[in-house]
């Protein structure tokens, strides 16, 4: 195991401010990364790139950890005001009600000030409280009007539902061809705050039936409509992705999908079953950035295009799981629509930001998160996050494997002089991975890592591309991805016997003249 998955949580800590020499901005303007000698796979390094010193990278530091601290003592505020709610009886509102009680007749004179009508306790309530927004808005010079955040809204039930061997219900959505016609089926997973309602987002129906796919999503277990697992692992998400397929008719092999988070479901059915799988169609898939066969440099590249507080975020999950309801209470489990940069502290490219901005990805932002958040319970979202970071069981290497030998030691003299292609064990089916280049969520060197770690694995560089540009809502991005899967279209199986089939199978039925005659014959002589 490596050093980079041993490492205590005060060195993951120092990991957030990065090496000495600052941290390396993308290129303004969108254009393409220019790679320098020794740069690497991808071309980290970029002409005309701005550093940035130690001062501002503490300063980022400082007001991203007040911005978290501020959000966890609102999240204390909370707990503390639901225990006390209803707790009348209780030592400690007796205690707050005694000293309340005798700070009043302190300040009765002031009562003298106010209106005979008017009840003091509740009128000095209203002028603190007003006397304090006051003083918060002096001097800030913004009249413009704040928007109120909108609720979230939730529709009622419509999932289709299979149960599990373990009892639980798993839900799913079909998109595409019937399962009788489809050429080619695909299973996606969905990603950390979404649900089955995503698949891959802004497909098109007529592209489903030119190539003959049926494309199924489901619910991860306490997401959606799906019922919760508290024991859920990688491989029991594997198994789950097994039995969906086998309820549904899927009669030999499948395709996979892994999208961002998502691609974590996506390794694990490449691992745990990787018999029942066709292929892998990856975007942006997610490593395990404390994998054991993750290099040190990997690992601060996978880490580099982060902002703070989702650093900051990762370390909760990996040691302090138990803050994380915090925070999400403040954010996707408030009731409030939200955008995905603040609530998933996300770090943005030109092409993301332009399509995270239409209209057309916003209504489908809200209402795959308000689907999502359904069950209203964060224990399911801190599984995810927990699982993210957390030992998943295997690493990228055992996707693929040269098989182990049992070598005497007059086969091994042999094999020093002869190249013998070793056996390879493992999932050999296709891998494509899709990665852009500007990708600010998940970094392209996981890209570089996954290539090299499974050697099978064919990596898609897109330039220009970010995070979400390239998998969603784009019409000829599906097409150029379902033409490197599937190859020309062949539209779906056709059940209808064509004419030529249905003469032969009317020739087979008649009976030859000969045949005919004897019949004829043999009646007249019964008569």
């Amino acid at each position: 195991m490596s050093a980079a998955a041993t490492m205590t949580w005060h060195e993951d800590l120092a990991t957030l401010v990065g090496d000495t020499t600052g941290v390396r901005l993308p290129g303004a303007g969108g254009d393409a990364p220019a790679a320098a000698v020794g740069a690497g796979w991808y071309g980290e390094e970029e002409e005309g790139r701005a550093e940035e010193g130690w001062v501002q990278q503490a300063k980022g530091f400082a007001e991203s950890t007040a911005e978290m601290l501020r959000e966890l003592g609102r999240g204390l505020w909370d707990v503390a005001a639901q225990s006390l709610a209803g707790a009348e009886d209780s030592e400690l509102a007796r205690r707050l009600r005694k000293r309340a009680k005798a700070t009043g007749k302190r300040l009765s004179f002031m009562n003298e000030y106010l209106p005979e009508e008017r009840d003091p306790v509740r009128c000095w309530l209203i002028v603190a409280a007003v006397a304090f927004v006051t003083l918060l808005g002096v001097g800030s010079g913004d009249e413009t009007p704040v928007e109120l955040p909108k609720k979230l809204i939730i529709s009622p039930p419509s999932a289709y539902r299979i149960q599990l061997p373990d009892g639980r219900h798993l839900a799913y959505e079909e998109q595409g061809v019937s399962a009788d016609r489809a050429r080619f089926s695909l299973i996606a997973p969905h990603s950390f705050l979404s649900s089955r309602l995503a698949g891959i987002p802004g497909i098109r129906a007529s592209l489903l039936e030119e190539f003959g796919v049926r494309l199924v999503t489901y619910d991860l277990p306490g997401f959606g409509e799906s019922d919760p697992h508290p024991g859920r692992n990688l491989n029991s998400s594997a198994l789950d992705m097994l039995h969906l397929a086998d309820a549904l008719d899927i009669p030999d092999k499948f395709w996979v999908v892994g999208y961002s988070g998502g691609g974590m479901h996506a390794w694990s059915a490449l691992h745990y079953i990787p018999d029942r799988v066709a292929g892998a169609a990856m975007f942006a898939p997610m490593a395990n950035p404390y994998d054991s066969k993750m290099t040190k440099e990997e690992r601060h590249k996978t880490w580099d295009r982060w902002s703070t507080k989702r650093k900051l975020m990762h370390i909760l999950a990996r040691r302090f799981p138990s803050l994380l309801p915090l925070f999400y209470r403040q954010s996707f489990l408030s009731g409030k629509q939200g955008q995905p940069e603040s609530w998933l502290s996300l770090s943005l490219g030109k092409k993301d930001k332009t399509l995270l901005e239409g209209p057309e990805f916003n209504a489908f932002w809200e209402r795959n998160v308000a689907e999502s958040v359904r069950q209203g319970d964060a224990r399911p979202f801190v599984q995810e996050a927990v699982l993210q970071v957390s030992d998943w069981g295997f690493s990228l290497s055992d996707i693929q494997m040269q098989k182990k030998e049992d070598r005497g030691f007059f086969e091994l003299i042999k094999s020093l002089f002869n190249q013998v292609e070793r056996e390879w064990v493992g999932f050999l089916g296709p891998i494509h991975i899709w990665q852009g280049m500007d990708d600010r969520v998940v970094s392209p060197s996981v890209a570089e890592f996954a290539r090299r770690v499974v050697p099978g694995a064919t990596v898609h560089k897109l330039l220009d591309e970010g995070h979400f540009s390239y998998f969603c809502f784009c019409d000829e991005c599906h097409r150029q991805i379902f033409s490197t899967l599937f190859g020309i279209p062949q539209g779906p199986i056709d059940l209808v016997p064509q004419p030529g089939e249905v003469a032969s199978e009317l020739a087979e039925e008649t009976p030859a003249p000969d045949n005919l005659a004897e019949e004829e014959q043999g009646n007249s002589s019964l008569a």
